[in-house]
């Protein structure tokens, strides 16, 4: 049965439509949304965008900036790992060059994109109505020539499916060491930051522990050595 999705707390610091100026949550553990890859998916670039799509895959899947991206049920949800788990994002702060995706690149478009061109980006504010077309306004308009290279794809995965697919603290270390791209959206930013902060309690908690461990180890010694020595007299 499929997970209800828990949407990303978004914190605004103020009601201008301005990225940079919105945070996003990821303190949650993600969620499954019914997919289940049995391993890394084949990605082709979408010519002209910095984003990839998963031609072989039977739901709408993407990737950029670092982050799988997936439309499913009228929603948004993001990953750092090809099989999730997702964290979904409001339709407002979905990044531009996602929503910019030709039509044609959907392997599963819903009903209500029937009508609109192939070759062009889906109808997202007639879909969504006037309050986020408003707070979106732009969101189609771009010059090509401009748009950034895409972002490196992140092959290393390929060696993790099945029985070998990681877990969550595993994921967000493997990440970090392996990984060495700086995103360049706020929500990939939020995710990259959120995951180096795992990992840095991870370790400070293992280093905290080993710590414990050798000077109980130290004391045992010395007490040992004491009594041995008073036993000697």
């Amino acid at each position: 049965m499929r997970l209800r999705p828990i949407v990303l707390s978004v914190l605004l610091a103020c009601a201008a439509p301005a990225m940079a100026q919105v945070g996003f949550s990821f303190n949650s553990p993600g969620i499954s949304i019914g997919i289940n890859l049995p391993a890394y998916p084949t990605l082709q670039r979408v010519p002209g965008y910095p984003v990839y799509y998963a031609p072989s895959v039977n739901t709408n899947y993407f990737f950029y900036d670092g982050l799988y991206w997936v439309y499913d049920n009228d929603g948004w949800y993001a990953s750092s790992w090809y099989n999730g788990p997702w964290h979904a994002v409001d339709r407002f702060y979905v990044p531009d060059y996602i929503l910019r995706v030709p039509v044609r690149y959907y392997r599963h478009a819903p009903a209500y994109f029937h009508g609109w061109r192939a070759d062009a980006a889906p109808h997202w504010g007639e879909h969504w109505g006037s309050s986020w077309a408003q707070k979106r306004y732009g969101w189609d308009r771009w010059n090509r020539s401009s748009a950034p290279a895409p972002a490196p794809l992140p092959t290393y995965q390929r060696q993790y499916s099945g029985s070998r697919y990681p877990q969550v603290t595993e994921q967000a270390t493997i990440v970090t060491r392996t990984y060495r791209y700086e995103p360049r959206e706020s929500v990939a930013q939020e995710h990259y930051k959120y995951q180096r902060q795992q990992v840095e309690s991870h370790e400070h908690g293992e280093g905290k522990g080993k710590g414990h461990d050798k000077e109980k180890g130290k004391g045992h010694e010395q007490g040992k050595g004491k009594g041995h020595d008073k036993d000697k007299h």
